[in-house]
């Protein structure tokens, strides 16, 4: 079924703001997630605008291999073309979210139009994995409160990702420039951006080939982005 978003937003982008979690479960937040309060050594790897048929696999290879759980952030029309990733990401235990269908910046949409992309997308993504996103990120990083809202209205987490960790990764800057905007700047509650979008995300894999066994030696944990906030310090 359709979910319900109304009224009318104009996007914004804000400043960066710690969230605190209260429950395991999926609970809806008031305030927008930038990275977890925690004393423990817990990440969350975040990956946008997939799937991609030819590196979200290798993506998830990788991620595998270092028992690494993560957090997609889908584009619902690249689920449509591609279902077995999606269904790949569920059945490996790693998380599933709405990046709205088309990734339209959303300062450049109307609200029925946000509506539809949101909706469309949930519909899809329960379709193919009979699961249900809790948790948005909107494209491009622009929301206001008017957004926030609405989404918990709707029962959605809206997440971001820790200011000083997006790699940036979309820009092709190299490997060992994703690969030390990650390990120069790393904190525990660290939500970390990556990318699988459409063309050539062979850096994004290489690095992660890095970064992960890094990470990992250096005792952290990765956890979905639902997982982490569960994890904040009482």
């Amino acid at each position: 079924m359709h979910r319900t978003l109304q009224g009318a937003l104009t996007a914004i982008q804000l400043t960066a703001i710690v969230i605190f979690a209260t429950a395991a479960m999926p609970v809806p937040q008031t305030k927008v997630v930038w990275n977890v309060d925690t004393d423990h050594k817990l990440v969350a790897l975040t990956f946008d605008d997939g799937p991609n048929p030819d590196y979200t696999p290798q993506i998830l290879d990788v991620l595998k291999q270092y028992e690494a759980k993560a957090t997609f952030f889908v584009l619902g029309k690249r689920v449509q073309m591609y279902p077995q990733i999606a269904i790949r990401e569920v059945n490996e235990g790693h998380e599933i979210a709405n990046h709205t269908y088309d990734h339209h910046f959303l300062k450049h949409v109307s609200p029925s139009k946000l509506k539809e992309e949101i909706e469309q997308t949930q519909d899809i993504i329960f379709d193919i994995t009979e699961q249900t996103p809790h948790v948005f990120r909107p494209p491009g990083g622009f929301y206001d409160q008017s957004l926030i809202e609405l989404a918990k209205q709707d029962r959605f987490t809206v997440v971001m990702w820790s200011w000083y960790q997006d790699t940036k990764d979309w820009k092709k800057p190299g490997v060992d420039k994703i690969v030390n905007s990650v390990l120069s700047n790393i904190h525990n509650g660290d939500i970390i951006l990556f990318h699988d979008l459409a063309g050539d995300c062979t850096q994004t894999v290489e690095a992660l080939k890095i970064v992960l066994p890094e990470l990992k030696k250096q005792g952290y944990q990765f956890l979905t982005v639902t997982d982490l906030i569960s994890k904040v310090k009482k």
